[in-house]
């Protein structure tokens, strides 16, 4: 694996060098958007909602909207001026119960692996952790962003979970429909608890599989299997550069691509076309013997001569020629020459 980030773990006065990997990994089947013609990419611009037009990537600014619906621009020298608190260290601030964090906090989650010269420091606070059945919680700066976090101990392997801020958990009083919710008869309640009996267990998350992940490779590892692939015709273009594709240059390749379709020649084509047409020595041949009358005269001879030395030279060729493939040609016309 690979680490997104390296500083240190510091509890009290000892200080854990550490690498941090990423704990998990989406396995979210995405699915590209194509022309069901031929399969080639939909690709999207960035325009401006107020009037259509396009807007170049160095035109494009971030801004805040507030609750009334009004935008604020801020600039990168605005940008720049808000607190930076990037650090590369992972400050523990206290160790808390566990059942203390609701799981509902709970985000993303890191790998911690020492390095060489911090293993034993980092065995005593892994032994510390899974001694107390604490967590602690630190604050750590994960790409450029401060964030609540724990560490806790998973299979031998210091993990840090990121929190979410207390105000990124929505409210559950926005709800709807839960003053509909009635209280549950005895009876009922006593037939819920003999359900949740027969059906306890221990939880085994090997057992459960994404079956619509497996259908998937299944559905398209049969389609290549069967040659149900389409070639698309970007195939031999950047699809993942992320530069919008020029309107006018798009139309101008599809139209050449429908004319070369049709056996026809687009207007670039034609014009090389033309250039190598103009150098062909038969036309050129034919150029010259047109002007007039005393040209063709004067190469009348040249053609009777022509055709006299193509006969001479077909014969001699055919005498030269005829023992490689026949012998009895060539003892005909050696008797024809003592005859003579």
């Amino acid at each position: 694996m690979r680490a997104i980030w390296k500083g240190a773990v510091s509890f009290g006065l000892v200080n854990v060098p550490v690498r941090l990997y990423s704990a998990t990994e989406n396995h979210d089947i995405s699915f590209h958007q194509v022309r069901a013609s031929d399969g080639s990419r939909i690709r999207y611009k960035r325009v401006a909602q107020a009037d259509g037009e396009e807007v170049a990537y160095k035109d494009i600014a971030k801004a805040y909207e507030t609750e009334d619906g009004k935008t604020v621009i801020l600039t990168e020298e605005d940008m720049a001026s808000l607190p930076n608190r990037s650090s590369k260290e992972i400050a523990v601030e206290s160790f808390v119960p566990i059942d203390q964090i609701d799981p509902i906090l709970y985000d993303k989650a890191y790998y911690i692996e020492p390095d060489a010269m911090g293993a034993k420091a980092y065995g005593l606070l892994r032994e510390a952790l899974t001694e107390s059945e604490r967590v602690a919680v630190v604050t750590v700066s994960v790409r450029t962003r401060m964030t609540m976090a724990v560490l806790r101990v998973v299979d031998d392997v210091i993990v840090l979970q990121t929190l979410l801020w207390p105000d990124e958990i929505r409210d559950s009083s926005q709800l709807d429909h839960l003053d509909e919710v009635s209280e549950p008869k005895e009876a009922e309640v006593a037939m819920a608890r003999m359900l949740v009996d027969s059906m306890s267990g221990d939880f085994e998350p090997e057992g459960h599989v994404d079956d619509f992940k497996e259908a998937v490779d299944a559905l398209v590892k049969s389609k290549i299997e069967g040659g149900d692939v389409t070639e698309s015709p970007d195939a031999g273009e950047d699809t993942d550069s992320g530069e919008v594709v020029d309107l006018l240059a798009a139309l101008q390749r599809s139209v050449d691509r429908a004319k070369a379709g049709r056996g026809e020649s687009s207007s670039g084509a034609a014009a090389q076309d033309k250039k190598p047409a103009e150098k062909k020595p038969a036309e050129k041949d034919s150029a010259k013997d047109s002007p007039g009358k005393g040209s063709s005269t004067r190469k009348a001879p040249a053609k009777k001569t022509a055709s006299r030395t193509g006969a001479t030279a077909s014969k001699k060729t055919a005498a030269k020629k005829a023992p490689a493939k026949k012998e009895t040609p060539a003892k005909k016309a050696t008797s024809r020459k003592k005859a003579s």
